[in-house]
């Protein structure tokens, strides 16, 4: 078996596999019975039924079972809201300032939090890591592998991925308990409006000075900012009330970003316009109470009803609110709820990694995409079924020993020790 790195992700493990005689199911084509996945150096090379099978490449022989791409989480808190550590492993929210556009979630990201190993048991292979949503602008998100470096730096997938920026409830809660702007729904949008008219002025300020060849003093929040209204980065709008969802409309036609819409819980109310307008929407965390007012309407038909509008989903469990290893139960809750199949398969894979601008590299078992592949017991979306061997750039890096502990079975998940024995 041959190692190398993964162009752009140094350092990261890549391994060649083929995964053979399984049920493959691609997501962007038709499922292939007795099919093979043949993943070198990390990359996925082929996909078929008549695949050539090069000397010296390990073959997995899948027997018959489900063979997917990796999940894609497209809105969760791991590592930088930290399994079983209290306030001091939780670095979501830095709620000192309403506007944290100047804020990376990278640089608080904990890649030893026991939500990674929950993920791979999921069969979830990429995450978007987001600040929180104290904040009418949080901060930057970032999208890792949930495996794979000595540094989270080794686990990337894009640091240009989107602002995470949030309407609504949460941040008139933080700050009006203080007494201070924003303390109503009409502040929160004034603090993002007026902040995107200091990042405009910036811009013109920036290019002028370029121009005389002068210097320029930069500003982070502002050159973030810009970022998102030159295109470059996605507005991931947490919101929840179709009156939110309203004004999230109508900011981002003020000033002309790309947003998808977070959570989306009343989204169903206005699921024709957001099909109109093609915003998307990363629906949930479902396995929720409805633990305040603007979750009066949270169910999991809502997804359903989304998607028969015309509305592209993708899938959270906003982790830790709900388990990341849950993400593809949510999905079969949904589809037990009206939702179409093949479109939750997509809401796990293709359709978050696109949202994102993540689907040159996962989302899809297609040549060209890295090799993140999951072996299944058999169809994702029985609940009795498993995640049985989980690929990240062709490395094999969890196992199912159904003989351990007595029969009662156990996960084996390829520790750090062993990730970089002799390097």
């Amino acid at each position: 078996m041959t190692s190398t790195t993964r162009p752009g992700t140094p350092g990261t493990t890549c391994s060649s596999v083929a995964v053979t005689n399984g049920y493959v199911v691609p997501v962007v084509g038709d499922p292939i019975d007795g099919g093979t996945v043949l993943v070198e150096d990390g990359v996925i090379t082929a996909v078929g039924t008549d695949v050539t099978v090069p000397d010296g490449v390990r073959t997995v022989d899948a027997g018959g079972r489900w063979v997917l791409p990796g999940f894609v989480e497209s809105h969760g808190h791991v590592g930088i809201h930290e399994e079983a550590e209290g306030w001091a492993g939780d670095d979501t929210n830095e709620k000192t300032a309403p506007d944290g556009a100047h804020l990376r979630a990278l640089d608080a990201i904990n890649i030893e939090d026991e939500g990674f190993r929950d993920a791979l048991a999921g069969g979830v292979t990429s995450v978007v890591v987001k600040p929180g949503s104290a904040n009418p602008i949080g901060g930057q998100t970032v999208a890792i592998k949930t495996w794979g470096g000595r540094t989270v730096d080794e686990q990337l997938l894009s640091e240009s991925v989107s602002v995470k920026s949030a309407l609504g409830e949460n941040p008139k809660r933080v700050y009006g308990d203080r007494q201070k702007l924003p303390a109503t729904r009409q502040g929160v949008a004034a603090v993002i409006r007026q902040a995107f008219l200091d990042a405009q002025h910036y811009a013109a300020a920036r290019a002028a000075a370029a121009t005389k060849g002068e210097p320029f003093a930069r500003d982070l929040g502002k050159e973030t900012l810009a970022r998102v209204l030159d295109g470059e980065l996605v507005w991931d709008q947490h919101v929840h009330r179709a009156d939110d969802i309203a004004t999230a409309l109508r900011l981002a036609d003020e000033f002309g970003y790309r947003l998808v819409i977070n959570h989306g819980t009343d989204g169903a109310a206005v699921a024709d316009v957001l099909a109109e307008r093609d915003v998307p929407v990363i629906f949930g965390p479902m396995f929720t109470t409805r633990s305040k007012v603007e979750l009066r309407n949270r169910a999991i038909s809502g997804l359903a009803r989304l998607a028969e509008a015309g509305v592209r989903v993708a899938i959270t469990t906003d982790h830790p609110v709900v388990p990341v290893n849950f993400l593809v139960h949510q999905a079969s809750l949904a589809v037990k709820e009206g939702l179409d199949r093949q479109v939750a398969l997509e809401a796990l894979t293709v359709n978050p990694a696109a949202f994102l601008g993540l689907d040159d590299r996962v989302g899809a078992l297609r040549a060209g995409l890295d090799g993140d592949v999951v072996v299944w017991s058999g169809d994702p979306l029985d609940v009795t079924s498993r995640a049985e061997q989980v690929f990240v750039t062709g490395t094999e890096v969890y196992a199912w020993d159904a003989a351990a502990d007595g029969g009662r079975g156990a996960a084996r998940v390829t520790e750090r020790a062993a990730r970089f024995a002799g390097a």
